[in-house]
């Protein structure tokens, strides 16, 4: 199957050599966002509740330019700096997710890109 690569203008663009979803099939690969704001590729300005909600703000954009949405994530990472932010990474995720919800890791990690506390990646499938 031919891939097909992913983009919009309403997400982080790449900041290095990769592209923001790769679409094999009725699958979709999102890579990994952080708390960007596209216009300005700048860190959203506020505490981590605000840049959680950036990070799933730019995955739900990716995930529409596929064709999907949130409710078609199968899987989601989720790398933290401090797994003390564990609890709020579960309460924003309700806010954009409905059970059944997806399967999911949560890791903690010495550093990020740019120094934020949080990205995440995912699968999406579209075939269901």
């Amino acid at each position: 199957m031919a891939k097909q690569i992913i983009h919009t203008d309403k997400a982080p663009k790449a900041i290095g050599t990769y592209s923001q979803a790769v679409k094999v099939g009725t699958t979709v690969y999102l890579s990994g966002q952080i708390p960007l704001v596209p216009e300005t590729m700048e860190v959203v300005q506020g505490d981590m509740l605000v840049q959680v909600r950036r990070v799933f703000d730019n995955l739900k954009a990716v995930a529409e330019a596929a064709g999907g949405s949130l409710a078609d994530v199968v899987k989601l990472n989720v790398f933290l700096t401090d797994l003390a932010h564990f609890p709020l990474v579960n309460e924003v995720m309700a806010e954009y997710f409905a059970q059944p919800y997806p399967a999911r890791a949560a890791v903690q990690v010495a550093a990020l890109p740019k120094g934020v506390p949080v990205e995440m990646d995912g699968v999406i499938e579209l075939g269901q």
